[in-house]
């Protein structure tokens, strides 16, 4: 990967890591049934620096797992793993604001491609797209990190 600039953020690449898709009792429960699937879907965000020689540079991960039940069967279940390599170039960004960065922006701007895998995924597996609604990443940042006690000033 290119050096990031100074004073840039660059996202050199993304990148699909992992993808499980389950249809465990396919095809009896793709003939629907009595209301829609119960559905739990969750999402999780790791960053880490990448190791080399350009100490701004970052990988993103963003989990997505969804289950789909209906009464007592699982119908689907769909996990993946989306990546983000982003450089952050020196004086890009101030350092309290580079933890926000990894865990709020990056993931925001990922997730619509990670949204459109999943619901790929979903119709391969024969059923209708899964089209999960917007995520709110500041508030999960937040909630996360005021529990680990590692709150950051995101303002």
């Amino acid at each position: 990967m290119a050096e990031t600039p100074k004073g840039a953020v660059m996202v050199h690449a993304q990148y699909l890591r992992d993808l499980s898709f389950e249809n465990p009792h396919a095809p009896q429960s793709l003939r629907g049934g009595a209301g829609a699937p119960e559905m739990d879907v969750k999402i999780g965000i790791d960053a880490r620096q990448i190791p080399g020689d350009d100490p701004g540079l970052h990988e993103v991960v963003l989990s997505l797992r969804a289950e789909a039940t209906r009464g007592e069967q699982k119908m689907f279940i769909a996990e993946m793993t989306y990546g983000v390599a982003v450089g952050v170039g020196e004086g890009a960004v101030p350092e309290d604001k580079l933890h926000p960065l990894l865990h709020i922006e990056i993931p925001r701007m990922a997730f619509p491609f990670a949204r459109q895998i999943l619901a790929d995924a979903t119709v391969r597996g024969g059923y209708p797209p899964l089209l999960l609604q917007p995520v709110d990443f500041a508030a999960l940042y937040h909630e996360r990190f005021a529990k680990e006690g590692k709150q950051e000033d995101t303002a």
